[in-house]
């Protein structure tokens, strides 16, 4: 069994990232949460993802090719499987191995490490055996480990988007993450949108050239002294997805998918 102590450490050094890439004269920026805030924001992700369902913790979805892992729905690519998605199941294993989490034996011998299934049908003739029970096992009981690693991801995502934002537009993209920053339910829509849509960084994530990512919500978002800032991100990340879904050469983005989007953005307001 894993350590609540060494799940927890992060949070009780207070969680806090310097971002680089800023200009001269900025200041230090802190995300801060507590163990207990951490909690429900997992909470919520788990909730967002596999609406609290312990059998969705290992699960594939029909028309994807790759099995999405844990409260996070971390991807996992079999082999030969090169996808447009940045892959995140491994770095939650390495993440987990840091933590001193004992693996089934199978995932932590498992090399190279890509996902044993090669593709849905096969995954789901297997979904009742050992080895899924036993991958099912450990992401039920690890589940403030995940949240840790959550955290952390979107703590070293916030560096990178910065430093990637326009030079004339990355002081307002600055602010807009301090806003964000502020309250519980700011960290709560970065930790999830970087969780659920990335950063926004790859230029394979795009659509004719056109991002979905934390970047290209926090460029889209307008915030001006007074406003509600996670308000401005849910409005901003809504035409962002909401273009993503209208360029997308598969007619479901728009048709199914983009309304569960929205829904989901709406939690980003209700969280403290």
């Amino acid at each position: 069994m894993v350590s609540c102590r060494a799940a927890w450490m992060v949070c009780l050094a207070g969680l806090m990232l310097t971002l680089a890439g800023c200009s001269d004269n900025s200041a230090e920026l802190r995300l801060k949460v507590s163990p207990q805030q951490l909690t429900r924001v997992a909470q919520k992700i788990f909730q967002n993802e596999c609406a609290g369902r312990i059998e969705c913790l290992v699960h594939w979805n029909q028309g994807e090719a790759f099995p999405s892992l844990g409260i996070g729905h971390f991807i996992w690519y079999p082999a030969g499987v090169d996808g447009r998605f940045v892959e995140s199941f491994p770095q939650l294993i390495a993440y987990m191995r840091d933590q001193s989490v004992t693996l089934p034996e199978w995932l932590a011998d498992l090399r190279p490490f890509d996902a044993p299934w090669p593709d849905r049908q096969t995954f789901m003739a297997a979904r009742d055996s050992d080895r899924v029970h036993s991958l099912r096992d450990v992401l039920q009981r690890t589940r403030s480990v995940q949240a840790g690693f959550l955290f952390e991801r979107a703590q070293d995502s916030l560096a990178r988007v910065l430093a990637a934002a326009p030079e004339d537009q990355r002081n307002a993209v600055r602010q807009r993450i301090v806003a964000l920053s502020a309250t519980p339910s700011g960290i709560y829509a970065l930790m999830d949108y970087v969780n659920f849509k990335g950063e926004g960084l790859s230029p394979r994530e795009t659509y004719q050239g056109e991002g979905w990512g934390l970047l290209q919500v926090l460029l889209a978002m307008r915030l001006a002294d007074g406003d509600n800032a996670v308000i401005r991100f849910q409005n901003a990340a809504a035409k962002v997805l909401t273009r993503r879904a209208r360029l997308a050469s598969d007619p479901v983005e728009q048709k199914r998918w983009l309304a569960g989007w929205l829904a989901r953005l709406q939690t980003y307001g209700a969280s403290d």
